[in-house]
Parts: structure tokens; sequence; C-alpha cells
């Protein structure tokens, strides 16, 4: 599924995965959140409700431009420096366009929503 990421007004867009993590998201757009960084590594922001994650790996690596989803704690997240290995870590999809990545650094607030 493609999808756009309105970040601090700057369009991107990205493309979810198969999951179906990946799809319960689809169901909640449109979304718009509020950012926090963590590790400097990531954004992460809560969408209203915890995703299902059946049939996730149990771990994963992700890297900058990844859309991703963090189980224990239900929060979504933003890569834009690549992350350890992460149990847990559910891969959504990701940034279309590698120049977009850095905007991702300082983004404090996201909208995301299914695009044409």
């Amino acid at each position: 599924m493609n999808i756009r990421l309105t970040i601090d007004g700057h369009q991107v867009e990205a493309t979810l995965n198969g999951s179906a993590t990946a799809r319960d998201l689809a169901e909640l757009l449109p979304i718009a959140l509020e950012m926090e960084d963590f590790h400097e590594t990531e954004r992460i922001a809560y969408p209203p409700r915890e995703l299902d994650t059946s049939g996730a790996p149990a771990a994963s690596n992700p890297k900058a431009g990844d859309l991703a989803y963090y189980a224990p704690w239900g929060n979504l997240a933003l890569f834009y420096r690549d992350g350890d290995h992460s149990p847990n870590l559910v891969i959504l999809g990701r940034l279309a366009d590698p120049a977009d990545i850095d905007l991702l650094a300082g983004a404090e607030r996201i909208r995301i929503e299914a695009a044409s």
C-alpha cells in the first residue's frame, strides 16, 4: 500500500508492506501524531490503539527510512538512522526516496494517509 507522510508540512511518499501489522495501521489512516526523539536514531509516536502483530518476526534490524512498530510499548517508529537488532520490532514499510530521511530527524508532527 502506498502512503503519504506529511512531516512538518513536507509531503513524502512511502510504502507499507503486506504484514498484518501494516494492514492494521492502514485501517487507522488518516492519522496525525506528535513525534518525539528516541536515542537520536528514531522518532516515535503512539497510535490510538495497539496494532495486530500476528505473524510478525521475533526481531528486526531497522534501517534509516524504515517505518516500524515496537510491540511492547505500542509505538510507531520512523528511523532516521540505522537501528540495532531489536526483538519485538515489526518493520511496516519504508520511505520511497532516501533523500527524505533527513526530514525525520527533526519531525515534530506527522500525518499519515493513504496515497492515491
